[in-house]
């Protein structure tokens, strides 16, 4: 009978009472014991089995095989438990530090942006580059870069060659 209670005496201590009832009857109470105040209750759940002697001496060392088997099998799914909540609460920590984190950074960028446009910005507008003369030697300008046609100028006609006056205001403006 009390090789089948080591494997939990391993672990714990273990209360045994056997009381004299009635008509021959004898009850035995097995107590695991608590060892720390963490300890969760369903490992201290009493076993309690009456019967005559004859009859405790057949069946109580496979009762208490029986017993013994579902107390570890208990104890370790709590412990597995446990340890699966312990990981769960770490990852979960882990994301809220990366999301706390990702919007921290994220923060001081919109902040940020506008000064660092209002640095991109010279304080005085750019002063406009002079129109150049126009020379029959100058390649063709694109249309993104070409100035705009003077309505005094035939659009379109490349023959078109300007008077004495233009080309003297053409000079000044430049």
């Amino acid at each position: 009978m009390f090789k089948e209670l080591v494997p939990i005496l391993r672990s714990r201590a273990v209360l045994m009472t056997a009381t004299a009832l009635d008509d021959d009857q004898i009850r035995v109470n097995v107590v695991p014991k608590k060892i720390k105040d963490g300890d969760n209750d369903a490992l201290t759940t009493p076993l309690s089995v009456t019967g005559t002697a004859e009859e405790l001496d057949a069946q109580l060392a496979s009762t208490l095989v029986g017993f013994v088997a579902s107390h570890l099998q208990m104890k370790s799914a709590l412990e597995k438990a446990k340890s699966e909540m312990d990981a769960a609460t770490k990852a979960a920590q882990v994301e809220a530090r990366s999301k706390a984190k990702t919007q921290v950074n994220r923060a001081p960028a919109k902040v940020d942006a506008a000064p660092a446009a209002a640095v991109a910005q010279p304080a005085e507008p750019a002063k406009p580059v002079p129109a150049k003369s126009a020379s029959l030697f100058d390649p063709p300008a694109s249309h993104a870069s070409a100035p705009v046609e003077d309505e005094d100028e035939p659009a379109g006609d490349e023959s078109y060659t300007p008077e004495p006056e233009e080309i003297d205001e053409l000079d000044e403006a430049a």
